[in-house]
């Protein structure tokens, strides 16, 4: 956790002090991952109950049941994306001489998601314009903070560093709309 202000405020060095830790894939869910997800399905959860996502004219309210079963839901996605982000980063990487582990590259897939997770605040308050705008910015930081790290990662030089984190970017991005494509489909019939 003593990283998200790191990443915020001075990324550059904090991805350098976060590449040196070494950290293994439990203690890294359990002490950023795990706690930061959580942020995004509570805000939910409490959006949906107490506000109602406001579509236009229409308001929609979940009871508490079904909307701490789609958190579950939700959450386990989150997590679920991490995982399959850091796979796709390993798989990316499979031409480089300093190819990282599966495990470094799921904890690198779980400091690149921090401003995505902290985004997730807004759905405090569910109206979709600003949760889309919020989340956009969550997106866009992240796609900064790979940009940064990809070639500290990797140990390669910034031009090809933008290939790779380009292609990172663009599948995490696929991979976020797939699970916003599941997230209404869930949700259509409440």
């Amino acid at each position: 956790m003593s990283h998200i202000l790191g990443l915020l405020s001075h990324p550059d060095q904090e991805i350098h002090n976060i590449d040196k830790e070494k950290e293994s894939v439990p203690y890294h869910y359990v002490h950023h991952v795990l706690l930061l997800a959580v942020i995004p399905v509570v805000s939910s959860v409490i959006g949906t109950t107490g506000f109602g996502w406001h579509l236009g004219t229409k308001t929609i309210i979940l009871s508490q049941s079904t909307a701490f079963l789609l958190g579950i839901l939700f959450y386990a996605a989150i997590l679920g994306a991490v995982a399959l982000m850091g796979n796709v980063i390993h798989w990316l990487a499979r031409d480089y001489p300093q190819r990282p582990s599966l495990h470094r590259c799921i904890v690198f897939a779980g400091y690149i998601a921090t401003p995505m997770f902290l985004s997730g605040i807004i759905a405090l308050y569910p109206v979709v314009w600003i949760c889309l705008l919020v989340g956009a910015i969550g997106l866009l930081y992240s796609g900064y903070l790979l940009y940064l790290a990809v070639p500290c990662f990797l140990d390669i030089g910034k031009e090809e560093s933008l290939r790779v984190s380009g292609s990172i970017f663009a599948i995490g991005v696929v991979v976020l709309e797939l699970m916003l494509v599941l997230s209404v489909l869930v949700w259509y019939p409440y």
